[in-house]
């Protein structure tokens, strides 16, 4: 497995356990299980960041710029279902 597939797959990993953690924090019922979750929470989405971070900079997770356009008409679209 080359670095790339490797970070891909540590990045679709942490994606996954975020939503867990997210999950955990939303429905748990004590405070102290909740600042668990919470930490655990932004910890992984640290982590996150710092992949998504390493592979922008080599060029493995490409994003492409969205045309003021789109970003008008998706805006106009959901301020006419309020």
């Amino acid at each position: 497995m080359d670095d790339k597939c490797l970070m891909e797959s540590l990045l679709m990993t942490i994606k996954g356990v975020s939503d867990l953690y997210l999950h955990g924090t939303l429905e748990s019922n004590t405070e102290n299980v909740h600042n668990t979750f919470d930490k655990a929470l932004c910890d992984t989405l640290t982590m996150q960041h710092e992949i998504y971070m390493k592979m922008a900079a080599k060029g493995w997770y490409p994003t492409q710029q969205a045309q003021s356009q789109q970003i008008m008409q998706t805006k106009q679209k959901f301020a006419t279902q309020g």
